[in-house]
């Protein structure tokens, strides 16, 4: 029961550990494109299949409260 978040950043580690969360059964949210400063840990994350849906930043808690809900 885990909950994996990614956000503005450079890079792709985060993303890397973001994939194996969810290969282990984590949910895993992501920072959209338009709300980012910098999309690039987002974007590795998102295109490598870690990120199930990417949500803007002003909607990440109302994200992350409806799969707090949910499982």
């Amino acid at each position: 029961n885990a909950l994996g978040i990614i956000m503005t950043g450079m890079g792709k580690d985060g993303a890397a550990e973001l994939a194996e969360m969810r290969r282990q059964g984590a949910r895993t949210l992501g920072q959209d494109a338009d709300s980012c400063i910098v999309y690039g840990m987002p974007r590795a994350a998102f295109e490598m299949g870690a990120v199930q849906k990417q949500v803007p930043l002003n909607k990440m808690a109302e994200a992350i409260n409806e799969l707090a809900l949910k499982y």
